[in-house]
């Protein structure tokens, strides 16, 4: 889970970014801290996608299957 720390540090590394640039070890946090709050969404959607269902004009329910 994303803290809200966290996404004003990014926020902060991407301010900085746009002003007067990132050392070797920001763009390291910057690029860990993006890839953990990536991970966060994707997680997030898969779950609400899991708990997602599709009713048939029938009125059945059937659950949304993964595509490959």
């Amino acid at each position: 889970m994303i803290t809200q720390e966290t996404l004003d540090r990014i926020n902060e590394l991407a301010r900085k970014a746009k002003t007067t640039g990132l050392t070797l070890e920001e763009l390291a946090e910057r690029d860990t801290l993006r890839r953990a709050y990536l991970d966060a969404v994707k997680a997030s959607l898969t779950a609400q996608l899991d708990n997602t269902y599709i009713v048939a004009p029938d009125g059945s329910k059937r659950r949304l299957s993964q595509k490959d």
